[in-house]
């Protein structure tokens, strides 16, 4: 699962290195517009629905949590 997410962000953020940090949004690589984005791609491509409290920060920090977050609500 980390490594589809990875692959189809790193395609739609190409400017954007997920790898390097797990704390994308603490290190202020990820912005409000851009979670917005991955939101909206995370959505079309795994058939979900993200919840407002799930969007925390532990949760778009890494690949590692997103992937957890999509699988958890499938």
């Amino acid at each position: 699962m980390e490594e589809k997410i990875l692959t189809l962000l790193s395609e739609e953020y190409p400017e954007i290195d997920f790898t390097a940090s797990n704390e994308l949004v603490d290190d202020g690589i990820l912005d409000s517009l851009t979670i917005t984005g991955i939101i909206a791609t995370l959505t079309m491509e795994f058939g979900i629905t993200i919840p407002y409290e799930e969007i925390v920060e532990k949760n778009f920090n890494s690949i590692a949590g997103l992937a957890r977050m999509v699988e958890k609500l499938q």
